[in-house]
């Protein structure tokens, strides 16, 4: 059978306050992520930048220290190194901290030395850090675009949801459309429903969240594909749809109105009132043996994809200092490794030598 129509009355309706909700989340995530962001890039930038000057004109220093150097390795990927360093260079001594940040998978001690920039003889930096350079430039912008892009997206849905809002106060036409339920949740009274407006001819895409309290339902329609389909209402212009309860208290009307517009889905509420329209179903299991599988088959892709990328480099790239190209090398069993450099030194070894195949120096071939 299907679903009844929605009759109103036609004239322009308002609707209840505040039934787009704001998902508590945004409240204290939004900041939280901005705050990172800013952190993030104030904290690494300047270093970056420094790095990047460096490596135009980079010149060694032999008779440089670098004291307390020393990396820490968090959540087994992000490494941090700092040091002091000390030099002298045309008779003008320097003293300065430097301290970078980049993804390996590296285990064990790193070797490094001190680079100055022959032109800025000020900035200094270790050679570490220039042979990450690319490393650390991607681990920052992919960060940065990332979490700011987010915390600029959870800004903009939530003085869209504001706006939407504001606008519901105002009497206008009504459309009754269909609307996907993706995710509910019960917590004491309260029922909270997320909704997406695409199985309607004129759909939008787009999702919205909203709370239902003192035992309300969602005016629940039917199904597609196994989720459940409550009915809403476009309110004029507005951008986001507002999920209707089944007693139809959203909307403004009178108690004859409202009882008409019902009346086509009294045999929704035969039976037992207090059966809920929407029903938690009983969460699935999934066997140990087939999570082991996904478990492998995700690592063997994974393998797969590094041993690839790895040839790539040690064969194709247009740059030894490509990263992680360097950072695979260097991780690979010594035949491997020796066979990578081989092949890398055929097309560089003009050039310095990338990290994984330096020698002592930090500079020649190993």
């Amino acid at each position: 059978m299907s679903p009844p129509s929605l009759v109103l009355p036609n004239r322009q309706l308002s609707l209840a306050p505040y039934v787009i909700s704001t998902p508590n989340a945004y409240f204290w995530a939004t900041p939280i992520i901005l705050a990172i962001t800013v952190f993030l890039f104030i904290w690494e930038a300047p270093g970056v930048i420094r790095d990047f000057q460096i490596s135009q004109n980079p010149l060694t220093l032999e008779n440089g220290e670098v004291q307390n150097g020393h990396c820490t390795t968090r959540r087994a990927i992000f490494t941090d190194c700092e040091a002091r360093l000390v030099y002298a260079y045309k008779g003008q001594n320097y003293d300065t901290s430097v301290e970078i940040m980049f993804i390996d998978f590296h285990t064990g001690d790193y070797e490094t030395g001190l680079v100055i920039s022959a032109d800025h003889p000020e900035l200094a930096t270790m050679s570490l850090g220039l042979d990450m350079l690319w490393n650390r430039i991607v681990t920052l912008s992919v960060f940065v675009v990332l979490l700011g892009g987010m915390s600029l997206a959870m800004m903009f849905f939530g003085l869209r949801i504001w706006r939407v809002n504001r606008q519901l106060r105002q009497p206008a036409k009504l459309q009754p459309v269909p609307v996907e339920i993706t995710a509910f949740d019960r917590r004491r009274s309260v029922l909270s429903i997320t909704y997406n407006d695409k199985i309607a001819n004129d759909k939008t895409g787009r999702s919205a969240y909203t709370r239902m309290k003192d035992g309300q339902e969602p005016l629940i329609v039917g199904q597609v594909n196994g989720k459940a389909v409550g009915l809403a209402v476009r309110h004029g212009n507005t951008a986001l749809p507002v999920l209707l309860d089944n007693s139809l208290q959203r909307i403004n009307l009178t108690e004859d109105e409202r009882a008409a517009a019902l009346a086509p889905f009294a045999y929704q509420y035969e039976g037992d009132q207090n059966i809920p329209l929407l029903v938690d179903e009983p969460k699935k299991t999934v066997s140990i043996w087939k999570r082991l599988r996904s478990f492998f088959g995700v690592l063997l892709l994974i393998v797969v994809g590094v041993f690839g990328f790895w040839l790539w480099y040690v064969t194709y790239s247009t740059t030894q200092f490509q990263s992680p190209g360097m950072d695979i090398n260097n991780l690979m069993p010594a035949p491997l490794n020796k066979w990578g450099c081989e092949q890398l030194k055929k097309r560089f070894g003009q050039d310095r030598a990338p990290f994984g195949c330096v020698a002592g120096d930090y500079t020649s071939w190993k």
